[in-house]
């Protein structure tokens, strides 16, 4: 099997920082062009310092990284220090890595690598604002061609949302990003709080995780352990969601996940419900079908998935 081509976009966020590590673990079925950070959970030089953290614990010193937008499209930026700390991976003592960051802007490395692509050969993976896609898109419409699709993890239906009451945070930090992502007219996969909020990070599974003793693995139990005492407190919830790596894992394993072919809009102006993304899932509209979304999950699945990926870093 080819391992499919990917270019992940981030902004690490403790679950970012898990997402990368499940990534870089599949290495039979994920070929990682580059990985591309935007601001987004913590302002952009701690994002981009934080994937190449995450690249040196994984011992992946030679992975491209490169820093993208500083700030949304139209708004002011939105951070969220509240949850992931101060420096965004909080539960980990932070070091200057020796991954490099490269010289570029990311969004010229996006439009770069998708125009020398063949078509339809490369997936792009926002788990972040998406502002660093959608503006690549808007400066070279000409990508479209070479990806293959976009897996993202933004909104939520069910669930409402966990910045506004009404929206997810990546699809609010810069909606109208967003808005340009989910009607890029290529096959959209969204992973929103409906799912991620299954995905759950109880103390019994991150116990399994720090049972694996390596380095990967103890770096993101602690970072878990201290990424649950938001939720836990806020919600009365058994742990934090996951959400950034339900996308990785969607692309190694679909089964795990129930989705509907549907329309997602996006609110763009509105001062009470800006960020909202109406999913129209029972199709009461006519408006196109440009997502498929994903509603459900086997937790006990996707766990056993990560923990059998992490394990692969081996033991102390």
């Amino acid at each position: 099997m080819t391992a499919r081509k990917v270019i992940i976009d981030c902004d690490p966020g403790q679950d970012d920082a898990v997402a990368l590590f499940l990534a870089m673990s599949s290495p039979d079925e994920l070929d990682i062009l580059g990985v591309t950070t935007v601001a987004g959970n913590v302002p952009l030089e701690l994002t981009q310092r934080n994937a190449r953290m995450m690249c040196d614990i994984a011992g992946l010193t030679d992975m491209p990284v490169y820093a993208g937008c500083e700030r949304p499209m139209v708004l002011e930026p939105i951070t969220a220090e509240y949850i992931h700390g101060n420096t965004g991976i909080d539960g980990v003592d932070v070091f200057e890595p020796a991954t490099p960051l490269q010289q570029g802007h990311a969004v010229d490395f996006i439009i770069d690598t998708l125009l020398a692509a063949d078509k339809g050969t490369v997936s792009l993976i926002p788990t972040g604002p998406m502002t660093n896609v959608a503006t690549a898109i808007q400066r070279e419409p000409a990508i479209l061609d070479s990806i293959h699709e976009i897996v993202a993890m933004g909104g939520a239906m069910r669930e409402g949302g966990n910045r506004s009451p009404s929206a997810e945070f990546n699809v609010l930090v810069d909606p109208h990003a967003a808005d340009i992502v989910y009607n890029s007219g290529k096959p959209v996969t969204a992973l929103g709080l409906d799912v991620t909020h299954q995905v759950l990070s109880t103390r019994e599974r991150v116990a399994r995780i720090r049972a694996l003793d390596n380095a990967v693995a103890v770096a993101t139990a602690d970072m878990l352990s201290f990424f649950h005492r938001y939720d836990t407190k806020k919600y009365g919830s058994e742990g934090a969601p996951l959400h950034d790596p339900c996308t990785i894992a969607w692309l190694l394993r679909p089964d795990l996940f129930a989705t509907r072919r549907c329309n997602l809009s996006v609110e763009k102006e509105s001062e009470l419900t800006l960020g909202h993304t109406a999913v129209d899932f029972w199709h009461v509209t006519d408006r196109p079908h440009n997502v498929d979304w994903a509603y459900e999950v086997d937790a006990d699945g996707f766990y056993d998935l990560l923990i059998e990926r992490l394990a692969r870093f081996g033991g102390r």
